[in-house]
C-alpha cells in the first residue's frame, strides 16, 4: 500500500513538472493527459456581440478520458444564449487525439499528435467565421507539434475544418464552409521554482496566436490570446484568458471574448482494481 502510494505521488510529480506549461488555455498540445485518468471540465465564455450589442455567454461541460499514453477522447456539449434570447442547449462535440511521436530527454521533449473532431449544432449559419465550438456542425482534423525546454513549451497546430450545417436557401454561397486553422502557443512555468511536493500551487502564463483562413471566400482573422493558469494539488486547474482580434476581414460574432475554465482530473480512475 505504501509503495503504491509512493509510486502514484512520484508519477504525479513527474507529470506536473513536465507538462504543466503545455496545458494551453485556447488550444491542445501534442501531449496527452495522464493515462487511465478521467477529467471533468467546465468552461464559460463571455463576449459582446457585434450584431446585438449585448453580452452573451456560452457554457461548455466536458469529460476527457486518458485511455493510454497515445490515445485520449473528449466529449463535450455547449449551452448558450448566442443564438437565442435565453441560455439553451446548442451542440455536442466528440474529439479524439493520437500521439504518434515522442522524443524524450532530460527536462525536454518533442511530440507530435494527430486529432479529429466532429460537432453537431442546432444553430444556423450566420457568421463568416468557421467555428465548431457550438456555432456550426462540421468535422475537423489536424496535426499538433509541441516542444518542451525545461519551463518553456512551444506548440503549433494546423487543421482543416469542413462545415456540414445545412445551407438555408436564402444563404446560398454567402458564407464560407471550408477553412484552414492554425495556432502558435507558448507556455511558461512561473511557480514553483523547484518541485518539492505535489500539493504546491503552480502558476503558468500563456500567450497564443490563433488564426483562420477560409478557402472558399478567402477571408481571414488573426487573434492574440494571453492567459494565466493556476494548478492546485496537481489535479485541479483554473484558467482565465482574454482573446482579441489583431487583424481580419470577416464578419464574426465578436472580436473580443473572455474565457474562465475549471478542470479536475481523477488520476487512475480507469485503472483496473487488483484482486
Amino acid at each position: 500500500m505504501k509503495r503504491s502510494l509512493f509510486v502514484t505521488i512520484m508519477a504525479v510529480l513527474v507529470s506536473v513538472a513536465g507538462h504543466t506549461q503545455e496545458l494551453y488555455v485556447f488550444s491542445e498540445p501534442a501531449s496527452n493527459m495522464p493515462a487511465k485518468s478521467i477529467s471533468a471540465k467546465w468552461s464559460t465564455k463571455w463576449l459582446r456581440s457585434l450584431h446585438s450589442d449585448r453580452v452573451e455567454q456560452r457554457h461548455t461541460p466536458e469529460v476527457m478520458l486518458g485511455l493510454n499514453k497515445q490515445w485520449m477522447v473528449h466529449v463535450a456539449g455547449t449551452f448558450s444564449d448566442m443564438y437565442s434570447t435565453n441560455v439553451r442547449w446548442e451542440s455536442v462535440r466528440l474529439y479524439t487525439k493520437y500521439r504518434f511521436l515522442s522524443i524524450d530527454d532530460v527536462h525536454q521533449h518533442f511530440r507530435m499528435a494527430a486529432f479529429a473532431e466532429a460537432t453537431h449544432s442546432v444553430n444556423p449559419a450566420v457568421y463568416e467565421e468557421v467555428s465548431l465550438d457550438g456555432d456550426q456542425s462540421g468535422v475537423m482534423g489536424g496535426i499538433i507539434v509541441t516542444q518542451l525546454w525545461d519551463k518553456l513549451a512551444i506548440s503549433g497546430t494546423g487543421s482543416f475544418a469542413q462545415v456540414t450545417t445545412k445551407k438555408p436557401k436564402y444563404i446560398g454561397e454567402a458564407y464560407p464552409w471550408q477553412a484552414l486553422n492554425y495556432s502558435l502557443s507558448a507556455g511558461y512555468l512561473v511557480l514553483p521554482r523547484e518541485y518539492t511536493s505535489y500539493k504546491q500551487v503552480n502558476l503558468n502564463v500563456y500567450v497564443e496566436l490563433l488564426g483562420q483562413q477560409t478557402l472558399d471566400r478567402k477571408q481571414h482573422y488573426l487573434d492574440l490570446a494571453p492567459a494565466v493558469q493556476l494548478i492546485f494539488n496537481s489535479n485541479a486547474k483554473l484558467n482565465v484568458g482574454h482573446r482579441f482580434q489583431l487583424n481580419g476581414d470577416m464578419h464574426r460574432m465578436a472580436e473580443k471574448s473572455w474565457l474562465v475554465a475549471f478542470e479536475y482530473v481523477f488520476l487512475n480512475a480507469l485503472q483496473k482494481k487488483r484482486s
